[in-house]
């Protein structure tokens, strides 16, 4: 394979730092370009930082330090964003500089030089669906609803179902082609973001690819952090003996996924043609029951500690969404390897070694004095 120059947006980050090293394992030179943002890395340089890469601790916002960071380079990946759903819905200017304007900036920079570059691949999100895919057994039709009503959340009534039949509806594979309907400010940005960067590469020839991240988890991600992912959050609920919280009655699903088949998809992305200026789920079709998540978890640990099921809800959350991902496997050939049982139990070997600073009930009170917890 070619070898190419390649800059890494929020490259010292969760998923952004193992594929600097996956990249680099591949005969890639890298740069990063990331801010150390205080909330994810305690404004420390991350140990994990790979000292092959070359490092420019900058914000993607400054123009001059975009401009340096892509001089000489041939592919980026733009993984640099503020990540916290609940979060983005009250500091709205933090959230929409950041995805927004980072990304305008990013692109206003590789624009100047278009033929520099041969591939750009942006991380999207499936927050930007806002609920999954369903299908009534009744009607036997597939069904894309809204959010559920205040009303029927307010009744302990969770799950959807058929408007014209009554049958609850069941969750289904969510495909590229289902409406989007981002329920927070931090989704909005993320659609955004996979919009300018497939406008403007298309714009300009550049090939880009965006690819739409279910539920990562894996080792290095931010256990201090109350907005990163729910694998990270109960763990440092569980390390510091309290129980997981869970909204609603445990039984949503997500689809998790393990980083490395991130990182898969990537590589694939650089090594082939097929996602050219496409939108793809980068997931493994299976769902999995937040509830199950934290059990799994504490079993892990060695904790006899089950999840407090609080019943009340959040403002915007979904009831189920997992990917159907024929379309990488289609293009890319994508075939995700690691199972969630191996993924997290390489997950938790590593943070049983790691301090966490549980601020969950912090961050769970700011979420209520802004009406979004009910």
């Amino acid at each position: 394979m070619e070898k190419s120059n390649i800059l890494v947006t929020g490259g010292a980050g969760f998923i952004g730092s193992h594929l600097v090293d996956a990249l680099i394992e591949k005969g890639h030179t890298v740069r990063i370009l990331d801010s150390i943002v205080e909330q994810v890395h305690g404004n420390k340089v991350p140990e994990h930082l790979n000292s092959k890469a070359e490092f420019i601790r900058a914000d993607v916002c400054d123009s001059g330090a975009v401009a340096k960071a892509l001089d000489g380079i041939d592919v980026v990946y733009h993984e640099a964003a503020e990540v916290g759903v609940g979060q983005s819905m009250y500091e709205i200017v933090r959230y929409v500089r950041a995805n927004d304007l980072g990304t305008a900036v990013l692109l206003e920079e590789m624009i100047k030089q278009p033929k520099q570059f041969k591939k750009l691949v942006v991380a999207s999100s499936m927050s930007i669906y806002g609920e999954g895919a369903y299908v009534c057994g009744g009607c036997s039709e597939t069904v894309n609803p809204f959010l559920r009503s205040n009303e029927q959340l307010a009744a302990h009534e969770w799950n959807f179902k058929c408007e014209k039949c009554g049958g609850e509806l069941k969750s289904t594979g969510t495909t590229e082609e289902k409406p989007l309907f981002p329920t927070s400010v931090y989704a909005v940005t993320k659609q955004d973001q996979e919009q300018f960067c497939l406008s403007v590469g298309r714009a300009y020839n550049i090939p880009t690819v965006a690819f739409r991240y279910f539920n990562v988890y894996g080792t290095r991600q931010a256990l201090s952090n109350p907005y990163t992912g729910v694998c990270a959050i109960f763990s440092s609920r569980l390390l510091n003996d309290q129980p997981p919280t869970i909204f609603e009655d445990g039984e949503q699903s997500r689809d998790f996924v393990h980083v490395s088949d991130i990182v898969q998809a990537n590589l694939l992305a650089l090594e082939k043609d097929g996602g050219d200026g496409q939108m793809m789920n980068i997931g493994t079709g299976r769902p999995t029951s937040v509830k199950q998540i934290a059990q799994l978890l504490a079993k892990g640990l060695g904790k006899e500690i089950e999840p407090e099921i609080v019943g009340k809800y959040r403002e915007g959350d979904i009831r189920h969404c997992v990917a159907d991902i024929s379309k990488a496997k289609a293009l890319l050939g994508y075939e995700p390897k690691v199972s969630l049982e191996s993924g997290l139990a390489e997950l938790l070997n590593w943070v049983k070694n790691q301090d966490a600073d549980d601020r969950v009930e912090s961050a769970t009170a700011e979420l209520a004095a802004h009406s979004l917890v009910k």
